[in-house]
């Protein structure tokens, strides 16, 4: 069984800068996607970034644009989110998951918006 492991997030002050972390293990498998989500309370759910295994192609969405880059080591199974200038709309808790290459969607699976695996939520909190 898959199984991911997210840290890194903390209370920091808006303009400050956290690195989430996502390691995976026990993937069989070079393809899908890691996709960070974030949900605040009492807000859907929100795609922030995510990351294509096989070929590193990204995808962010609009209110992280230029604030927010998204990184693999594959070596070490792991996907970074190097998140700057934050803001206090960006308090969630988010969550790593993982999009299996099960998925028939010609490759696009940082548009898979329902991830196979998801692991336990990071807590990101920005005090204004």
């Amino acid at each position: 069984e898959v199984q991911l492991q997210a840290s890194g997030g903390g209370l920091v002050q808006a303009g400050g800068s956290l690195r989430l972390s996502c390691t995976a293990s026990r993937i069989t498998f070079d393809d899908g996607a890691i996709h960070w989500f974030r949900q605040a309370p009492g807000k859907e759910r929100e795609g922030v970034s995510c990351i294509r295994r096989s070929d590193g192609s990204t995808y962010y969405a609009d209110s992280v644009k230029g604030r927010f880059t998204i990184s693999s080591d594959n070596a070490k199974n792991t996907v970074y989110l190097q998140m700057n200038n934050l803001k206090p709309e960006d308090t969630a808790l988010y969550y790593c998951t993982l999009t299996t290459p099960l998925w028939p969607v010609g490759g696009e699976y940082c548009s898979v918006q329902y991830p196979d695996y998801w692991g336990q939520g990071t807590q990101v909190t920005v005090s204004s």
